[in-house]
């Protein structure tokens, strides 16, 4: 049994104070950005902007970081070759989000070792949790939240994503079980699946966004929501709502979304749905 997300029961931001800064709303470090998949991280960085993160910093490759001050020049962006340079950024940290375009290389491998023991909510995705799923990572103990498309949780499970998709409901509470950590299982009739057996079901969407870089907005805007507060649970819910909402209502045009598009859209949905005034 399922509960079904909708606009009068997904959690609610607070309003801000006239008088908020930006200290008051987290600071997202995103690690991400492999040579070749530097757009993953861009998109990410930005939607967790968007989403209304006090600060965005960005840890990644030396070449992707022209780009993103080009695009979005209020994140902060910083090339690392190893752990030991990021170090200075996980101290000022409040939220990690791990994974988007990171690849399965040495440099990830490096970046996120050890990441897992810092102690504050995270957000895994992508090869993040591919790298999970090969033993070449070990899990956060803190609050943490994967979102996994059906081959990672496959990977993650050691079954076939056949199994994972004839029975998605039963997937999503058994890796929530084992990762000890709240699941959201991306597709048709996203779910998002709690350690305690809670389970809810989005099925909002649109078959345009069956699409590159989809994932990477909604981790961002994931990280962005832990940051202004939430916990796991109910920025998942919020998250996949928001995302899912975005989508259809962008749809509606066609095929040919890109996920660059919803950040804007879910910008807009989140003030319909959470005034930042009163």
């Amino acid at each position: 049994a399922a509960r079904r997300l909708a606009a009068d029961s997904v959690p609610r931001l607070p309003p801000r104070p006239r008088n908020a800064h930006k200290g008051q709303f987290g600071h997202v470090l995103l690690v991400g950005g492999d040579l070749g998949y530097g757009g993953a991280a861009l998109l990410a960085a930005e939607s967790c902007l968007r989403g209304g993160a006090g600060l965005v910093s960005l840890a990644t490759r030396a070449e992707h970081v022209p780009a993103m001050l080009v695009r979005r020049p209020e994140v902060m962006a910083r090339a690392v070759q190893s752990s030991f340079e990021l170090h200075a950024l996980l101290a000022q940290a409040d939220v990690l989000v791990l994974g988007p375009g990171c690849g399965q290389g040495p440099w990830a491998r490096t970046l996120l070792a050890g990441l897992g023991a810092q102690g504050k909510p995270q957000v895994w995705d992508a090869d993040a949790l591919n790298l999970l799923a090969a033993g070449l990572l070990a899990p956060p103990a803190g609050d943490w939240l994967v979102t996994p498309h059906p081959g990672e949780a496959a990977r993650l499970l050691g079954c076939s994503s056949a199994q994972v998709q004839a029975d998605r409901p039963a997937a999503a509470l058994e890796l929530a079980r084992r990762l000890n950590a709240v699941v959201v299982l991306k597709g048709l009739g996203s779910l998002v699946a709690t350690p305690g057996g809670e389970l809810h079901l989005c099925d909002r969407g649109h078959p345009a966004m069956a699409g590159a870089g989809l994932g990477d907005v909604l981790a961002g805007l994931l990280g962005a929501l832990l940051a202004q507060g939430l916990e796991v649970g109910a920025a998942a819910r919020l998250g996949v709502w928001l995302h899912a909402c975005a989508g259809e209502r962008l749809g509606r045009g066609g095929r040919g979304l890109a996920a660059a598009d919803l950040i804007e859209t879910i910008r807009e949905l989140l003030e319909e749905h959470s005034p930042c005034l009163k």
